[in-house]
């Protein structure tokens, strides 16, 4: 798979291990501690060539998630599930099967600053995606269905709203997962 965007990632490791079964050019943010220079790259990068972030399936790597979505509009994203990227002690896309990094790379979601709104709030309350004690199950397993990662309930309606998905449509799709009744 060759892959013509700037893939931004944490670190080498990331980096070693895409290229292990990816054709890219990876930029890296050293962690958190990434300046407004390395934004700025960022911001010319996604002008040129365009921009993945793949970053961690943990708090540090959702942050820089946000931080350049934020600072920079029209960056696609890939999400991995945190139990496909994890051994004994640590997290981290250096850590993913190639096949599992693949399939991330083909399920890529752009953020758009004001998505139309498909799902109302309620729709998503009604659908016990928060409030509920199995509420985060259900978020995880549907992050996971729809390569979005998991999320809070705030993130998790801001992604299907982004995605354009209906009430009904996520409702479907919980009962694929098994997470409604039938």
């Amino acid at each position: 798979m060759k892959v013509k965007e700037i893939i931004v990632v944490e670190g080498k490791h990331d980096t070693q291990r895409l290229q292990k079964f990816v054709e890219c050019d990876t930029l890296e943010t050293g962690g958190l501690c990434f300046d407004s220079s390395k934004l700025e790259l960022i911001r010319l990068l996604q002008k040129e060539r365009g921009v993945i972030i793949f970053t961690d399936p943990d708090g540090p790597g959702e942050k820089i998630r946000r931080t350049i979505n934020d600072a920079v509009p029209g960056c696609k994203n890939a999400f991995i599930a945190r139990d496909k990227a994890k051994t004994a002690r640590k997290v981290g896309v250096e850590h993913a099967a190639g096949k599992d990094l693949l399939e991330a790379l083909t399920h890529l979601m752009s953020y758009e600053r004001n998505p139309l709104q498909t799902i109302s709030w309620r729709e998503f309350m009604s659908l016990g995606l928060s409030g509920k004690p199995n509420s985060q199950d259900m978020r995880e397993k549907l992050g996971n269905t729809l390569f979005i990662g998991k999320c809070n309930g705030k993130t998790l309606w801001k992604r299907l709203n982004m995605l354009g998905l209906s009430c009904e449509q996520v409702a479907q799709l919980l009962k694929a997962a098994q997470c409604l009744d039938q």
